[in-house]
């Protein structure tokens, strides 16, 4: 009795009485601004899920994609923190791709040699695609043998409705769910490196003194910290996001919206979606932990199972 008083009291205070779209397994008396189209996922380290909303059928995910290509690469090719790694050749056709129209891609030059870490950030701060194509055929030999070690680990985590068919997520055939891609945060978010590279605000190709800045913009609001977006016309926007309150990870994924516009505006509405899913996960953290620590509250009422 006196743990749903303190949900309702901290619902009421947080978001008065909106109305919230019919979410499963979302934590009783705890709304959430969930995107009213495609679908989401969040949940709390140490107190689970918050909840997932939409239709869980798979779907492009674009750019997410690089997610699992970074996952895989750090589990071959572990990095520690200040770690620069091997140096990695920049073939013809990464040189070719930097130009390709319609792709996120990176100016690289032939026979460049980039660290491993300078890699990772190239891929997954600036979006780079010819940068992922390239790691994938730098690991494994080409593209398509990779492709098969990230189904192979797709499958060890559980994530039972992705399917990838590339590295780069260019492709609309590589689709997953939130709920998968929600495993695969909460994986790729052990590693400190793969910590380091997302949280930075920016990133530059070797040798050109421009700053590339991050594609997520969330970055630094609401305590975000990561991790990657991504866009297309088939795709739509979608977001992994993750964020620290209180000492606390916080991670979710939304996927899917504006799908059919163009990928600016479909990224553009991912973000203000994200912004708001992360500000109210953050405000009911610090919301909850300063009623726990109120004096005569029962910390016990407020504990989630």
């Amino acid at each position: 009795m006196r743990r749903s008083l303190v949900f309702l009291l901290l619902a009421s205070a947080l978001f008065g009485c909106g109305t919230v779209p019919p979410v499963s397994g979302a934590v009783p008396g705890m709304p959430l601004p969930w995107p009213s189209e495609g679908q989401a996922a969040v949940e709390v380290e140490g107190m689970g899920g918050l909840g997932v909303s939409g239709e869980p059928n798979p779907v492009p995910i674009a750019s997410v994609t690089k997610v699992m290509t970074a996952y895989v690469i750090l589990r071959r090719h572990p990095l520690r923190p200040g770690d620069d790694g091997p140096l990695i050749r920049v073939d013809r056709t990464a040189a070719d791709e930097s130009y390709v129209p319609q792709e996120s891609t990176v100016p690289v030059r032939e026979g460049r040699r980039i660290p491993l870490r300078r890699m990772l950030e190239l891929m997954m701060v600036v979006s780079g695609n010819n940068v992922a194509r390239l790691l994938a055929r730098w690991d494994s030999g080409s593209q398509e043998r990779f492709v098969e070690r990230m189904n192979a680990t797709a499958h060890r985590l559980g994530m039972s409705d992705t399917r990838y068919t590339g590295a780069s997520g260019s492709e609309d055939s590589t689709v997953s769910t939130a709920a998968d891609q929600l495993k695969l945060a909460r994986e790729a978010m052990r590693d400190p490196v793969f910590r380091e590279v997302v949280a930075q605000a920016d990133t530059a190709v070797p040798g050109d003194a421009r700053k590339l800045p991050n594609t997520n913009t969330l970055l630094n609001r609401h305590n975000v910290i990561g991790i990657k977006t991504g866009s297309g016309t088939a795709a739509g926007g979608n977001l992994m996001w993750a964020s620290r309150v209180r000492g606390r990870l916080v991670l979710g994924v939304i996927l899917g919206q504006a799908v059919g516009t163009n990928p600016v505006a479909a990224k553009a509405a991912a973000l203000e979606a994200g912004g708001r899913m992360s500000a109210a996960v953050e405000q009911w953290l610090l919301k909850r932990a300063a009623l726990v620590s109120e004096p005569g509250i029962d910390r016990r009422a407020s504990h989630i199972q």
